[in-house]
């Protein structure tokens, strides 16, 4: 029996291989553009991948509209950009029913979400009404304008992000509605090195162009070659361990963080960091899943699903203290 299952593990991972050797032209083609950032240019190809949608963190000037308008560029989609202010309607997102007085009769305009790279620039930046539109679209992967529903194009991918220096004037996003992001990347600034080389590039002014390397039809194969990705069961049990450890800390020997959480990550914590290890394993061209796959992106995937208790904020710690602590204890198969 065992035979057999390293035989399917030797295949899927032969397959994976060739599937996934667009990855690294990707990479090379956002590289001209993008300088460093490695973190974010890998986590924007789990989203896609993953069939997910990020939400971005950083201060302003850190690349985040460059990055996804040169994805969408290397992939030969469709980019659009919607720049949120507090004025905002849900109809500049979705669309709307505009009355033709030739005709007597209304006709559908198609607002910007209809792309396949959607980047919802300072999300926190309008009221609730409007974030609901969008995250309704992103979870459904529809949009229904009158009495008329559309199936959004595929690949779909929403990149939000916030800014987390100005808080005057924004709406922070609901926790339910942040629990639809598969990730939340927070992004650093640049090294020293890298900020020389974006110093330069920007005096000189010349920008490299970059190609569409990757098709629309790759990235939909892609998606579901990630689903073929091998999952044991001792790691989908260490998953599901770590996710429980942020419900009920108590069962794993971690009482001391019980007070610092007011709530755990939710079934879609669990379905979201099995899949994004999938696609991480896939990023690194390998047809099965490890622990170190599930602990490079459990930061990402949990950090915006814990909430924490007013004791935890008096003491100084985030999420991502209480999710070190986790995995720290949790024991890895």
């Amino acid at each position: 029996m065992e035979e057999n299952n390293t035989v399917d593990i030797a295949s899927i991972n032969q397959k994976i291989e060739q599937e996934s050797a667009f990855v690294d032209i990707l990479k090379l083609e956002m590289n001209k553009v993008i300088v460093g950032q490695k973190h974010m240019v890998e986590r924007l190809l789990i989203g896609l991948l993953g069939q997910g949608h990020i939400l971005l963190e950083g201060v302003p000037g850190l690349a985040k509209t460059l990055a996804i308008n040169t994805l969408s560029k290397a992939v030969h989609g469709s980019f659009s950009r919607i720049q949120f202010t507090p004025d905002l309607l849900p109809a500049d997102v979705i669309g709307t029913l505009i009355y033709n007085i030739k005709e007597n009769d209304f006709s559908i305009k198609k607002g910007p979400i209809f792309a396949n790279f959607v980047l919802a620039d300072e999300i926190n930046r309008a009221p609730a009404k409007v974030q609901s539109a969008l995250l309704e679209a992103m979870q459904e992967k529809q949009v229904t304008i009158g009495d008329e529903t559309f199936i959004l194009d595929k690949p779909f991918l929403v990149m939000a992000t916030q800014n987390p220096v100005e808080q005057e004037g924004t709406y922070p996003l609901p926790e339910a509605q942040v629990d639809r992001f598969m990730l939340k990347t927070v992004i650093d600034y640049p090294k020293q090195e890298e900020e020389q080389l974006i110093i330069r590039a920007n005096l000189k002014g010349s920008f490299e162009k970059v190609n569409p390397v990757v098709s629309l039809e790759q990235i939909l194969t892609a998606q579901q070659a990630v689903r073929e990705v091998y999952m044991d069961e001792k790691i989908e049990k260490y998953i599901l361990d770590i996710v429980f450890a942020t419900r009920y800390p108590e069962k794993f020997g971690l009482e001391e963080i019980k007070p610092l959480i007011s709530f755990g990550a939710s079934p879609r914590g669990s379905i979201n960091l099995a899949t994004a290890a999938k696609c991480y394993a896939f990023i690194k061209r390998r047809g099965y899943v490890i622990p170190e796959d599930v602990r490079a992106i459990v930061h990402d995937v949990l950090r915006h699903r814990i909430g924490i208790t007013y004791e935890a904020e008096a003491e100084n710690i985030s999420s991502v203290d209480i999710i070190n602590k986790i995995i720290n204890e949790v024991e890895v198969p």
